[in-house]
């Protein structure tokens, strides 16, 4: 990102799944919220309305929402605990088409215990799409759980359904 100054700063970007909203500070982006994102920042929490400096934002989710990007290069700082941030890596390192359980996840974390404690701090992804918290999905498969509604969830998941699998669906 460019040219935003050391605040936080927002601004709204038009896309397939309806707007979001971008929050950025220190040149940084700190969030992606659908418009009626579940657990989201209060609206003055978000620092002033700019439409300067996403230009990067904007042009690397065109891409995704394209089918032209698989994986974003933007800087991000999610802010969360130490629990939190360990999950949100795990999120990050999620392949582009495919999808983990809660389970997988907690797994990766050293107990299976964990399973619920994985679920919330994915339902608390502050860095929607880019964090790709819409590729974890229940044990057996299921969608489960989205903080910008199921809807966008199989949506995102059907962007990045590989051609072979879409190919072999009956509808």
């Amino acid at each position: 990102m460019q040219t935003l100054s050391s605040r936080r700063v927002h601004t709204t970007i038009e896309s397939p799944l309806g707007d979001l909203t971008v929050v950025a500070e220190d040149d940084t982006l700190t969030g992606l919220y659908f418009a009626d994102h579940r657990r989201g920042p209060a609206t003055d929490s978000l620092g002033v309305r700019e439409e300067a400096g996403f230009e990067e934002v904007r042009r690397q989710l065109g891409e995704y929402f394209a089918g032209e990007r698989r994986e974003f290069a933007l800087p991000l700082t999610a802010v969360g605990d130490a629990f939190q941030q360990r999950v949100w890596q795990l999120l990050a390192r999620i392949p582009y088409g495919r999808t983990r359980s809660y389970g997988d996840l907690a797994r990766q974390l050293g107990d299976p215990a964990l399973a619920q404690a994985v679920g919330a701090a994915v339902g608390r992804n502050p860095i929607s799409v880019i964090v790709p918290c819409h590729r974890v999905v229940g044990a057996d498969g299921s969608l489960v759980g989205y903080a910008g509604g199921l809807g966008r969830k199989r949506h995102l998941l059907d962007l990045e359904e590989p051609a072979p699998a879409k190919a072999d669906r009956l509808f």
